[in-house]
């Protein structure tokens, strides 16, 4: 929708402007989807394949070894409920771990479902983690966790912040590569 007073050729020279990053969005989308698609019966969690077994009567999805044992007739939403307790688990040993070894303490954790964010850091050091990082590779997490720990001591992403995140994880480039380009595959 065009701003009230604007004409329609200052819309049409903007979408000519941005026809190359809207085309390279659409690909990217379509790639997500398909490698979505290519799973048949199988999930991601943390580098590891688990396959979904659905079983009637089950209401609970359950792991077993590198199993998801989930209900037949509808599982998304407890397969979403399994990732959210185990992102809380997951995150949670990683972050006192974390924090400990840099002697800032966090304020509280929350697992959520951001649709823009992997995590966040507030002003008075409360954590957030988007569930949907249990669905990346294990360095992944590792990596959101250190740099959300980092925000403990610099609050903005200042060549300092980046020092820090450096200083514990080294490789922290490649994990926000890797989210930068898989990111929209993270999904069940």
């Amino acid at each position: 929708m065009l701003p009230q007073h604007a004409p329609e050729r200052a819309a049409a020279a903007a979408v000519r402007e941005l026809r190359p990053w809207i085309e390279r969005r659409l690909c990217q989308a379509l790639q997500a989807r398909d490698r979505v698609a290519q799973r048949d019966g199988t999930l991601p969690y943390l580098g590891r394949t688990l396959r979904l077994v659905p079983e009637r009567g089950r209401a609970v999805a359950r792991l077993d070894g590198d199993l998801l044992r989930v209900p037949d007739a509808v599982p998304s939403p407890a397969i979403e409920r399994f990732y959210r307790r185990a992102a809380r688990s997951e995150v949670s040993v990683r972050l006192d771990a974390a924090t400990a070894l840099i002697g800032t303490p966090y304020a509280g954790l929350s697992i959520r479902g951001q649709r823009t964010r992997w995590a966040s850091c507030s002003a008075s050091g409360r954590m957030s983690f988007n569930w949907r990082l249990l669905l990346a590779p294990e360095r992944v997490l590792e990596y959101v966790v250190w740099h959300e720990v980092c925000h403990l001591s610099v609050r903005d992403h200042s060549p300092r912040f980046w020092a820090l995140v450096e200083r514990h994880w080294p490789t922290w480039r490649q994990e926000r590569d890797w989210l930068r380009s898989n990111g929209a595959t993270l999904v069940l």
